[in-house]
């Protein structure tokens, strides 16, 4: 008896789902778009016009950085710069030369067969360099490397178009 409970309840179903699918009044729906497709159409109006972007060169780099304190210079004892020292515009920079030397700290040294390297710590990271890299935004080439200092001589301007050599140390700190 439940089974044939079952059997009619299963074909009645399909005939009361369809019985929803008849038409339920959508002549309301249908005259809105009717109407709507007899109106003309719109203009639509054109993209505006962008200006071309234009590239900007950062020129300043090598100049001190407004967050640091000015650096007193007396004018008799100071020194004269050259139109022999220059920087090298023209090669690529490396990835230190982006940081202030004075974010650097010498972590430790390396030696190999190929001869010693230093670990320097600045942005964050530990970053290894040997001698002739570049580091700091002063044009600061790395010209000597011992087992407790980096020596670096930067090219700084002397404010009369002029080039100074200023030679920068690394040293590891005293754990104390």
């Amino acid at each position: 008896m439940i089974m044939h409970k079952r059997v009619w309840a299963l074909a009645l179903l399909p005939s009361l789902l369809l019985s929803g699918c008849g038409d339920s009044g959508y002549a309301d729906l249908q005259a809105f778009m009717a109407e709507t497709r007899a109106k003309p159409a719109g203009n639509i109006e054109p993209l505006p016009r962008f200006k071309v972007y234009e590239a900007f060169t950062y020129s300043a780099a090598s100049l001190r950085s407004p967050f640091q304190p000015p650096i007193r210079i007396d004018v008799t004892q100071r020194q004269r710069g050259s139109q022999d020292i220059k920087p090298d515009e023209d090669r690529v920079k490396q990835f230190l030369e982006g940081f202030n030397i004075e974010g650097f700290e010498m972590v430790g040294t390396l030696s190999d067969g190929g001869g010693i390297q230093a670990l320097v710590r600045g942005d964050g990271s530990v970053h290894r360099v040997q001698m002739g890299d570049y580091l700091g935004r002063n044009h600061g080439r790395i010209i000597a490397i011992e087992e407790g200092r980096v020596d670096v001589v930067e090219i700084v301007p002397d404010g009369e178009g002029g080039w100074l050599e200023r030679p920068r140390t690394l040293s590891l700190p005293e754990r104390g």
